[in-house]
């Protein structure tokens, strides 16, 4: 069934997923408001989504025209749905709650440019200006989203979304901590901690919080460790029974904290490349070459997200996740991108730039990085286009002329389908890391002690990497790839903490 789920999560980008998630709790908000299960009408529910998603699109229209800043609609749309199910509908649309709408709506996009950082910016924009009218006009969020009628929808949305972005482990951080946390509070306050903590579970925006805001990449810690301390964090401050200085905290607050802590550990990166040449690497692979335009430091391994606005964009959107394929050491960046017969508009708008085309690479992220400790000897595994990662490595440990004990296993389908096999030649060479090309189509090339006929397989592994045990094992490409090595290297006992996955939500 998981196999299902993840073929259907590989045809969405993040984004539209969580665009059609919140599309889905404001439309079933709406169907059960009209069978009396919500306190709201569906009236005052259409009315306050009208009002919030066009007030946003106008705004955020406006500060993109001064800022001379490209426009991401399905970014407003995302914070404008959000406003709606945190912000309780109005029941009466009086010149007050309609200000109220308008001013949290203003706040919210105006925070993505004025509160920024290179261009960056710090606040989750919901909570940021929920936050803000509460200070000001005393009027903030009752994240009605968290009723229990709604819980079903948030849950099972929620569990799509953070499978999509792999993010399950930050989740559920935090949803563990907040409960410790409730319990903690309602002991020390002599309250019932099973009341507090049901409470918690079936009527509070705990699960909305942690599923939806608390994932958004943009304000999110760009390594897992750092990901889990956020969690914590946020799940710390998250019960109503948590106070500074007399102030109670809010969902919203403890998300605008741990958006503070986000901004101190993470590097704040926006360029706007500009593309010197595309170079085909195999028959359906094509390496972009770019100038970063500003210098910035990334370690080999990591990906950018990439921002693409174009005509005509098809349901999965003008955003993409792509690894590095280049190394720190060099002047130009680059990203290699696998092309379909019946691809994405995105894809075809990518085939069709030139050094005039403005893409935007921001968002630094990932631990798919070599360990600092230089002796621990290294696998990687690779599978097409998934080589790319290794390629920033590799090229990196040979400018550096530095030594590591690494050996790679890479797979493809035909001897054209590899890539970069320059450079792990000349890895050979240098460096004595040793690669072994695993050809899985059916042709006349013969086998040698550098080429397999065949996939990567437990006796294939066993027999170039007798010391597996000893080993990190790095693998990188399809999920469905991926999962099998995985399988294999258990079967092997090559423990779980000993396997990386290039896992992020970007191959699509």
């Amino acid at each position: 069934m998981l196999k299902t789920v993840d073929k259907f999560l590989d045809k969405i980008t993040m984004y539209r997923l969580v665009l059609y998630f919140l599309v889905t709790l404001v439309v079933a908000a709406i169907s059960l408001s009209v069978i009396g299960a919500l306190q709201f009408s569906a009236i005052s529910i259409i009315q306050s989504t009208i009002i919030v998603v066009m007030a946003c699109l106008i705004i955020n229209k406006i500060f993109a025209v001064i800022f001379d800043a490209p426009t991401n609609f399905e970014s407003t749309f995302i914070t404008a749905l959000i406003l709606v199910l945190i912000i309780s509908p109005p029941s009466s649309l009086v010149p007050e709650n309609v200000v109220f709408l308008l001013a949290a709506s203003g706040l919210a996009m105006a925070s993505k440019y004025i509160l920024t950082v290179n261009e960056k910016h710090i606040f989750n924009p919901a909570a940021i200006a929920v936050v803000l009218t509460a200070i000001g006009a005393r009027q903030g969020a009752s994240w009605w989203v968290g009723v229990g009628a709604l819980l079903p929808f948030v849950l099972i949305g929620g569990l799509l979304l953070v499978r999509k972005i792999h993010r399950e482990r930050m989740s559920f951080t935090f949803f563990a901590t907040a409960l410790v946390a409730t319990t903690f509070y309602s002991i020390l306050m002599g309250i019932n901690p099973l009341a507090s903590i049901d409470n918690t579970l079936l009527t509070s925006a705990m699960f909305f919080l942690g599923f939806v805001m608390l994932t958004e990449p943009l304000t999110t810690p760009p390594t897992k460790q750092k990901q889990t301390i956020y969690a914590i964090l946020i799940g710390i401050m998250f019960p109503p029974q948590f106070n500074i200085f007399n102030v109670h905290s809010t969902p919203e607050i403890a998300l605008v904290v741990g958006n503070i802590y986000t901004f101190l550990v993470s590097p704040r990166v926006k360029i706007f490349p500009i593309l010197e040449k595309k170079i085909r690497i195999s028959p359906d692979s094509v390496d972009f070459v770019f100038d970063p335009n500003r210098e910035f430091a990334y370690e080999p391994g990591q990906y950018m997200e990439w921002t693409l606005n174009h005509s005509g964009r098809d349901s999965r959107g003008d955003r993409r996740y792509f690894t590095l394929a280049s190394s720190p050491t060099e002047d130009n960046i680059r990203i290699g991108v696998k092309f379909y017969e019946h691809g994405s508009s995105y894809k075809e708008a990518m085939i069709q730039m030139n050094e005039k085309t403005l893409i935007v690479a921001d968002h630094i992220s990932g631990d798919f990085t070599m360990p600092k400790n230089k002796k621990q000897k290294l696998a990687f595994i690779a599978g097409g286009i998934g080589v790319t990662p290794f390629r920033s490595m590799i090229k990196y440990l040979i400018d550096k002329n530095e030594a590591r004990d690494i050996i790679t296993l890479y797979s493809a389908k035909t001897k054209d389908d590899f890539t970069y096999t320059k450079i792990f030649e000349e890895a050979r060479e240098k460096l004595k890391i040793k690669t072994i090309y695993a050809i899985t189509g059916h042709n006349n090339i013969a086998s040698s002690d550098y080429i397999h006929k065949g996939r990567i397989n437990t006796k294939l592994i066993s027999e170039e990497i007798p010391d597996y045990s000893e080993r990190i094992f790095y693998i990188s490409g399809t999920q469905s790839m991926t999962e099998s090595i995985k399988l294999m290297l258990k079967k092997l006992g090559v423990p779980t903490k000993n396997i990386k996955v290039d896992d992020f939500s970007g191959y699509s």
